[in-house]
Protein backbone atom coordinates (compact mmCIF):
# COMPACT_ATOMS: atom_id res chain seq x y z
CA UNK A 1 0.00 0.00 0.00
CA UNK A 2 2.68 2.57 0.68
CA UNK A 3 5.03 1.38 -2.01
CA UNK A 4 1.96 2.56 -4.55
CA UNK A 5 1.55 5.61 -2.93
CA UNK A 6 4.92 6.88 -2.88
CA UNK A 7 4.96 5.42 -6.88
CA UNK A 8 2.34 7.80 -7.94
CA UNK A 9 3.49 10.32 -6.10
CA UNK A 10 7.11 10.58 -7.62
CA UNK A 11 5.82 9.60 -10.96
CA UNK A 12 3.32 12.62 -10.58
CA UNK A 13 6.06 14.59 -9.53
CA UNK A 14 8.45 13.68 -11.94
CA UNK A 15 5.63 14.28 -14.64
CA UNK A 16 5.99 18.05 -13.50
CA UNK A 17 9.42 18.08 -13.76
CA UNK A 18 9.09 17.21 -17.63
CA UNK A 19 6.21 19.42 -17.92
CA UNK A 20 8.19 22.16 -16.66
CA UNK A 21 11.10 21.32 -18.82
CA UNK A 22 8.59 21.47 -21.71
CA UNK A 23 7.94 24.86 -21.12
CA UNK A 24 11.15 26.75 -19.75
CA UNK A 25 12.15 24.63 -23.49
CA UNK A 26 9.72 26.84 -25.52
CA UNK A 27 11.06 30.17 -24.03
CA UNK A 28 13.18 32.21 -26.49
CA UNK A 29 16.60 33.53 -25.57
CA UNK A 30 19.40 35.37 -27.64
CA UNK A 31 20.31 31.90 -29.60
CA UNK A 32 18.57 30.16 -32.17
CA UNK A 33 16.99 27.12 -30.46
CA UNK A 34 14.49 24.55 -32.73
CA UNK A 35 12.26 24.43 -29.69
CA UNK A 36 10.95 27.75 -29.13
CA UNK A 37 8.56 26.33 -32.29
CA UNK A 38 7.32 23.18 -30.74
CA UNK A 39 4.49 24.82 -29.78
CA UNK A 40 3.26 26.41 -32.97
CA UNK A 41 0.35 24.45 -35.20
CA UNK A 42 -0.07 24.64 -38.80
CA UNK A 43 -3.35 24.78 -40.58
CA UNK A 44 -2.66 21.78 -42.45
CA UNK A 45 -5.45 21.00 -44.87
CA UNK A 46 -7.92 22.10 -42.32
CA UNK A 47 -6.39 20.33 -39.35
CA UNK A 48 -4.32 22.19 -36.81
CA UNK A 49 -0.94 20.31 -37.38
CA UNK A 50 2.10 20.24 -35.29
CA UNK A 51 5.12 22.69 -37.21
CA UNK A 52 7.49 19.83 -36.84
CA UNK A 53 5.05 17.24 -38.45
CA UNK A 54 4.33 19.39 -41.55
CA UNK A 55 8.06 21.48 -42.04
CA UNK A 56 11.96 20.26 -40.84
CA UNK A 57 13.36 22.99 -38.04
CA UNK A 58 16.87 23.24 -38.10
CA UNK A 59 19.62 26.06 -36.42
CA UNK A 60 22.48 26.40 -39.15
CA UNK A 61 23.29 29.24 -36.36
CA UNK A 62 23.29 30.86 -33.19
CA UNK A 63 20.88 33.55 -35.05
CA UNK A 64 19.18 31.87 -37.54
CA UNK A 65 16.37 29.04 -38.05
CA UNK A 66 15.58 27.58 -40.75
CA UNK A 67 12.01 26.42 -41.50
CA UNK A 68 11.82 23.80 -44.48
CA UNK A 69 8.01 22.99 -45.07
CA UNK A 70 7.76 19.56 -46.94
CA UNK A 71 5.36 20.82 -49.44
CA UNK A 72 5.75 23.94 -51.41
CA UNK A 73 2.22 24.94 -50.77
CA UNK A 74 2.68 25.09 -47.17
CA UNK A 75 4.57 28.14 -47.12
CA UNK A 76 1.97 30.84 -46.64
CA UNK A 77 0.73 28.79 -43.67
CA UNK A 78 3.93 28.28 -41.86
CA UNK A 79 4.59 31.87 -42.08
CA UNK A 80 1.18 32.82 -40.94
CA UNK A 81 1.47 30.48 -38.08
CA UNK A 82 4.53 31.64 -37.00
CA UNK A 83 3.19 35.31 -36.93
CA UNK A 84 0.47 34.39 -35.28
CA UNK A 85 2.26 32.43 -32.38
CA UNK A 86 3.85 35.97 -31.47
CA UNK A 87 7.69 34.57 -30.87
CA UNK A 88 9.06 38.30 -31.89
CA UNK A 89 10.54 36.60 -35.08
CA UNK A 90 9.78 37.89 -38.93
CA UNK A 91 9.60 35.06 -41.09
CA UNK A 92 11.74 35.39 -44.86
CA UNK A 93 10.13 33.27 -47.12
CA UNK A 94 13.04 32.05 -49.36
CA UNK A 95 12.34 29.68 -52.45
CA UNK A 96 11.31 26.53 -50.53
CA UNK A 97 12.06 27.60 -46.99
CA UNK A 98 11.40 30.13 -44.39
CA UNK A 99 14.43 31.67 -42.44
CA UNK A 100 13.89 32.92 -39.48
CA UNK A 101 16.41 35.67 -38.10
CA UNK A 102 16.66 35.42 -33.98
CA UNK A 103 16.67 39.43 -33.08
CA UNK A 104 18.58 40.01 -30.07
CA UNK A 105 17.00 40.58 -26.56
CA UNK A 106 16.19 43.87 -25.01
CA UNK A 107 16.34 44.39 -21.69
CA UNK A 108 12.85 44.85 -21.05
CA UNK A 109 12.33 41.67 -23.31
CA UNK A 110 14.67 39.54 -20.72
CA UNK A 111 13.05 40.87 -18.12
CA UNK A 112 9.54 39.82 -19.13
CA UNK A 113 10.81 36.19 -19.99
CA UNK A 114 12.39 35.76 -16.36
CA UNK A 115 8.97 36.53 -15.21
CA UNK A 116 7.53 34.36 -17.15
CA UNK A 117 10.36 30.91 -16.03
CA UNK A 118 9.26 32.39 -12.90
CA UNK A 119 5.87 31.70 -13.11
CA UNK A 120 6.52 28.38 -14.76
CA UNK A 121 8.45 27.75 -11.82
CA UNK A 122 5.79 28.73 -9.05
CA UNK A 123 2.92 26.48 -11.36
CA UNK A 124 5.42 23.98 -11.49
CA UNK A 125 5.94 24.15 -6.93
CA UNK A 126 1.98 24.00 -6.59
CA UNK A 127 1.31 20.90 -8.53
CA UNK A 128 4.12 19.25 -6.62
CA UNK A 129 2.46 20.39 -3.76
CA UNK A 130 -0.51 18.91 -4.56
CA UNK A 131 0.38 15.83 -5.34
CA UNK A 132 1.60 15.61 -1.95
CA UNK A 133 -1.67 16.85 -0.44
CA UNK A 134 -3.02 14.13 -2.39
CA UNK A 135 -0.91 11.35 -1.03
CA UNK A 136 -1.09 12.53 2.19
CA UNK A 137 -4.73 12.26 2.12
CA UNK A 138 -4.54 8.68 0.41
CA UNK A 139 -2.17 7.62 3.32
CA UNK A 140 -4.58 8.91 5.72
CA UNK A 141 -7.64 7.42 4.35
CA UNK A 142 -5.14 3.99 4.54
CA UNK A 143 -4.76 4.23 8.28
CA UNK A 144 -8.62 5.40 9.04
CA UNK A 145 -8.96 1.97 6.49
CA UNK A 146 -6.68 0.23 9.08
CA UNK A 147 -4.67 -0.63 6.09
CA UNK A 148 -1.56 1.02 7.53
CA UNK A 149 -0.56 2.12 11.25
CA UNK A 150 -0.36 5.17 12.75
CA UNK A 151 3.67 4.88 12.54
CA UNK A 152 3.54 3.91 9.14
CA UNK A 153 1.07 7.05 8.65
CA UNK A 154 3.90 9.47 10.04
CA UNK A 155 6.84 7.70 8.40
CA UNK A 156 5.09 8.15 4.65
CA UNK A 157 4.15 11.95 5.30
CA UNK A 158 8.06 12.70 6.39
CA UNK A 159 8.79 10.41 3.01
CA UNK A 160 6.66 12.77 1.08
CA UNK A 161 7.59 15.50 2.32
CA UNK A 162 11.65 14.56 1.85
CA UNK A 163 10.19 13.56 -1.78
CA UNK A 164 8.16 16.96 -2.62
CA UNK A 165 11.16 18.86 -1.36
CA UNK A 166 13.85 17.27 -3.11
CA UNK A 167 11.61 18.06 -6.48
CA UNK A 168 11.42 21.61 -5.23
CA UNK A 169 14.96 22.05 -4.98
CA UNK A 170 15.34 20.58 -8.93
CA UNK A 171 12.51 23.18 -9.99
CA UNK A 172 14.85 25.56 -8.33
CA UNK A 173 17.94 24.76 -10.05
CA UNK A 174 16.07 24.59 -13.45
CA UNK A 175 14.97 28.05 -13.02
CA UNK A 176 17.97 29.03 -12.07
CA UNK A 177 19.56 28.21 -14.67
CA UNK A 178 16.96 29.36 -17.73
CA UNK A 179 17.18 32.69 -15.73
CA UNK A 180 20.88 32.81 -16.10
CA UNK A 181 20.50 31.69 -20.27
CA UNK A 182 17.78 34.74 -20.31
CA UNK A 183 19.43 37.35 -18.87
CA UNK A 184 22.99 36.09 -20.63
CA UNK A 185 24.04 38.78 -23.09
Amino acid sequence: MLKEIYQDAENRMNKTLEALLRELSGIRTGKATTNILDAIKVDYYGTLTPLKQVASVSAPDPKMLVVQPWEKNMIPEVVKAIQKADLGLNPISEGGLIRLPIPPLNEERRREMVKLVKKFGEEARVAVRNVRRDSIEALKKAEKDSKITEDELHLGQKHLQDSTDGHITKIDKMLEAKEAEVMAV
